[in-house]
């Protein structure tokens, strides 16, 4: 997991870095194709992004597996793979093939938080609060993003752009990844509570 969080970060810097113009304030997928009905796709941006989704969606699902050898809690471990299959999923879709890269990305984050808030159920405390926090920003900023759209308002946060909301979704999930996997490296035993 470690490892898995740690590609992320460096894929999507390098990706932003080697996009030409690129703000955060744009979505994070852009960097591997934006949206129809003209996408645009930057090379290599895109195939480093994709490919670094493609690897940490197969890392996660690796982690799940171990972490299921180790912990034992399907409460844990089955939300872990979902979120490593969306992973996967967001590299196999780019932004440019819809509905599913849309379909993938919402899998990962709303699996992605529920993992993250259902890891504090295997983690001492105080660990197990940070668990919470970083799952409960994902799902919370997920929700209100969710919310204000289908109540046709702009978000409060807009003024970051879609890529600044969305990074208050994605970030937390990449912290608690490394942060996780970094607890699970340096624990000798696991809470099956």
């Amino acid at each position: 997991m470690v490892l898995a969080g740690s590609i992320a970060f460096m894929g999507i810097i390098t990706a932003e870095v080697l996009y030409p113009n690129y703000s955060t304030r744009q979505d994070i997928s852009d960097l591997g194709s934006t949206l129809p009905p003209d996408p645009i796709i930057h090379e290599p941006s895109a195939t480093i992004f994709n490919s670094t989704m493609l690897l940490t969606g197969a890392l996660v699902l690796l982690a799940a597996y171990l972490v299921y050898r180790g912990v034992g809690r399907r409460v844990l471990t089955i939300p872990l793979a979902v979120f490593g299959v969306g992973i996967f999923g967001v590299g196999v879709f780019p932004g440019n093939i819809t509905p599913w890269h849309g379909l993938f990305a919402m899998v990962t984050f709303v699996s992605g938080g529920i993992t993250a808030s259902f890891s504090s159920k295997v983690v001492a405390r105080p660990f197990s609060y940070l668990c919470l926090l970083f799952g409960g920003i994902s799902l919370t900023f997920l929700i209100s993003v969710l919310a204000f759209g289908l109540a046709g308002l702009e978000h409060p946060l807009q003024f970051l752009g879609s890529g600044g909301v969305e990074r208050w979704v994605v970030y937390p999930l990449l912290m608690w990844i490394l942060s996780f996997g970094g607890y699970l490296l340096g624990t000798q035993t696991y809470s099956r509570v």
